[in-house]
């Protein structure tokens, strides 16, 4: 008897695999639809996803044709091929746009998008285009189911691309400590994430990289283009220490702004006509 229950199950999907194989073979495209509706309606969506591959083409024009094709971008999404998800759902939101299931595919083929974003330390092209896809459903569907999750992806996005540039920047910085000429990109990328990023967690640590930056910049100057470059260090504490107050790189930045203010000592007046 305990062998019996195993036997059964075998010979149960011994005959639904015969079954599958015999219909993906034949030329019956009804056959094929209800068996890749069964399919995705249990779970399996390797199967149905074959299944709907081979009749969608078959029908376009067609009133099942929304459903199928709906069904097909569906299948690639749970079996997370997210670029054919991605690439089906455009193609279902293009093909039916007064389908009531057009809101939902802008979704998920927003979401593919989003799946296929990289490690912030690799290269963000997909990423840039899962935030313009998601840009484009919020904006244009506010008042959607998806739109909390949508805005939180987005902002995870948002996030990653935050995190990229800062790391550029710091590691400009870090090369700046071996080679100066690094200095200026390091300045320029600061400036550049902290006008970007207005609300970033990392705001206060690219301000006092800027100014760190173009202290050691400027200190490891020729002394004819130093003292330009001195007050602009200045000024880039100042803005620190205006929207920082209390920074948790007071010591490092006092510190640094000594440095900087006795070397401009020596181009006061006193200083030039020693």
């Amino acid at each position: 008897m305990r062998l019996l229950a195993p036997i059964l199950v075998f010979a149960v999907l011994s005959q639904s695999c015969s079954e599958y194989q015999k219909v993906l073979k034949n030329e019956d495209v009804k056959a094929k639809y209800d068996m890749a509706q069964k399919f995705y309606e249990e779970g399996d969506m390797k199967r149905a996803n074959r299944l709907f591959e081979q009749i969608a083409p078959k029908y376009i024009g067609k009133p099942q044709g929304e459903r199928v094709m709906f069904f097909l971008a569906d299948t690639y999404f749970k079996r997370k091929d997210f670029n054919m998800a991605g690439y089906q759902f455009e193609r279902f939101v293009k093909s039916y746009p007064k389908s009531e299931k057009v809101v939902e595919a802008s979704f998920f083929g927003a979401k593919s998008y989003f799946e296929l974003s990289p490690n912030y330390s690799l290269d963000q092209t997909d990423t840039d285009k899962a935030l313009i896809k998601l840009q484009n459903f919020i904006n244009a569907y506010p008042d959607s189911e998806y739109f909390d999750e949508a805005n939180a992806m987005a902002k995870e996005l948002t996030r990653k691309k935050e995190k990229k540039a800062f790391e550029i920047a710091k590691q400009f910085n870090k090369l700046g400590k071996f080679d100066f000429t690094f200095l200026t990109p390091a300045v320029a990328a600061f400036d550049n994430f902290i006008s970007d990023f207005p609300g970033s967690i990392y705001r206060e640590e690219a301000m006092f990289y800027r100014f760190e930056s173009a202290s050691h910049y400027a200190l490891n100057s020729f002394e004819v283009l130093q003292k330009p470059r001195l007050a602009v260090a200045k000024e880039h504490y100042a803005a620190l220490k205006k929207q920082f107050p209390e920074t948790k790189f007071m010591e490092e930045a006092d510190k640094l702004l000594e440095k900087v203010n006795e070397e401009l000592e020596g181009f006061s007046p006193q200083g030039e006509a020693k």
